[in-house]
């Protein structure tokens, strides 16, 4: 266990004070819970960057930090959805490629010796568009639906990639296993 992984940890711990504080009855719920999305968003970024700067980028890292991150957008999503901050369809469709994610990445863990795929620039780039989003609907700015309208298209344009970069990684590994075969 190293720093990085014990930021991802600390990530998926806030969720849950997250929902508690996003739906208490608190007068200032909603600020106090956006802070708590940046506080995530922080350990985000530090992890990452602490795990690279000093090579500490583990398989389990690789896994869960995309985890953490979608599970925590996809918690504040569900929230605003409930309280009809934005619309249904919107957690619908990024539910749904969060599930393909999710369900491609255990396959290819498990099925495949334990092939991560790595987060993307473009997987990275609509991450920052949802905390910039989310933040922009919490605050009450203007285009905060734009703005997360244009995360989730951000957010389809990286599950293509993906999806591109996954299936070049399976072809790759079932070529090498069959020459591996062959000799």
């Amino acid at each position: 266990m190293n720093l990085p992984n014990i930021l991802t940890i600390i990530r998926f711990c806030l969720i849950p004070i997250f929902i508690l504080v996003f739906f208490s009855s608190s007068e200032h719920n909603l600020l106090i819970s956006s802070y708590i999305f940046i506080l995530a968003g922080i350990t985000d970024v530090l992890d990452g960057y602490i795990a690279r700067k000093y090579n500490l980028v583990t398989k389990w890292g690789q896994a869960m930090d995309p985890l953490a991150d979608k599970s925590m957008q996809l918690t504040v999503l569900i929230c605003f959805t409930i309280r009809r901050i934005l619309p249904l369809w919107a957690i619908v469709v990024v539910a749904v490629k969060e599930l393909c994610m999710v369900i491609g990445g255990i396959f290819l863990y498990t099925k495949k010796e334990k092939i991560v795929i790595p987060a993307n620039k473009y997987g990275k780039f609509a991450t920052i568009m949802f905390y910039i989003a989310i933040l922009a609907v919490a605050f009450g700015f203007i285009y905060g639906r734009t703005l997360v309208y244009l995360a989730i298209i951000v957010t389809i344009y990286a599950f293509i990639r993906y999806v591109i970069v996954g299936l070049k990684t399976v072809k790759e590994f079932d070529m090498k296993k069959s020459l591996d075969k062959s000799y």
